[in-house]
């Protein structure tokens, strides 16, 4: 039986050149959480985000001296595991820079997008789904534990509509879950810039410069953008 650990991390900045500073995680009734210092300073953009500071770090051992290493290593990658996140290709980057690479992983972020073709959800982001569906939680926002216990209850939401969309058993849900995470989404509506609203396949037609563009900014930066880059290149046909 597949053993589910529903994790965050806190980092110094949403880009591959970050680490991280926090990790959370939940496994049946087995909470943890735990504050590293980071190679990098934390920035003040960041800290408002999640509050934590480097003065808050500032004793703290780095995650690989911390001893909690070689435990969450072992437990996220063991093969009966299945990691959940929120965007999880920017959480795995960042367990993987600390030598964590489990074998199986789902994405929330991406199952939420599978379950709305016609793309009603304004935004897909935790807290954001949170409020929308209303999910009860006594959980501080931002702070790795409080999203871990959102996102505990965002995938049983999601796991319950895919069994009920597609008439699926449990564990076939969490078989299709796993599928539909490890790959990239295929985006249809933007959802900011000069094209805000606007279906990609119409502006590709009317401004396929700005799609060009954009994928050379997406190519070129060092942010996380599986899903833009491969949305690009599917309306580029690259």
């Amino acid at each position: 039986m597949s053993k589910l650990i529903f994790f965050d991390t806190e980092t110094t900045g949403n880009t591959e050149k970050d680490f991280l500073c926090q990790i959370a995680y939940k496994s049946g009734n087995e909470n943890f959480t735990g504050l590293y210092k980071p190679p990098l300073k934390i920035p003040p953009e960041a800290s408002a985000v999640h509050h934590i500071t480097n003065k808050m770090v500032a004793d703290k051992p780095s995650f690989k001296d911390s001893g909690d290493l070689p435990k969450i290593k072992k437990l996220f990658e063991d093969k009966g595991t299945i990691v959940v996140a929120h965007n999880a290709p920017f959480d795995l980057i960042m367990i993987k820079k600390e030598g964590i690479e489990p074998q199986k992983f789902i994405c929330t972020l991406r199952v939420a997008r599978y379950l709305d073709p016609e793309e009603k959800i304004e935004r897909y982001n935790l807290q954001y789904l949170r409020y929308l569906l209303e999910i009860e939680v006594d959980a501080t926002a931002h702070d790795a534990l409080g999203d871990v216990l959102v996102l505990e209850q965002l995938f049983e939401r999601l796991r319950k509509k895919l069994v009920e969309n597609e008439r699926l058993g449990d564990d076939e849900a969490l078989e299709k879950m796993i599928e539909i995470s490890g790959h990239p989404s295929l985006l249809h509506t933007f959802k900011f810039g000069k094209h805000n609203g606007k279906r990609i396949e119409e502006v590709m037609r009317t401004d396929k410069g700005y799609l060009e563009w954009l994928l050379e900014q997406k190519l070129n930066g060092d942010g996380i953008d599986e899903d833009w880059i491969y949305t690009l290149k599917h309306y580029l046909r690259k």
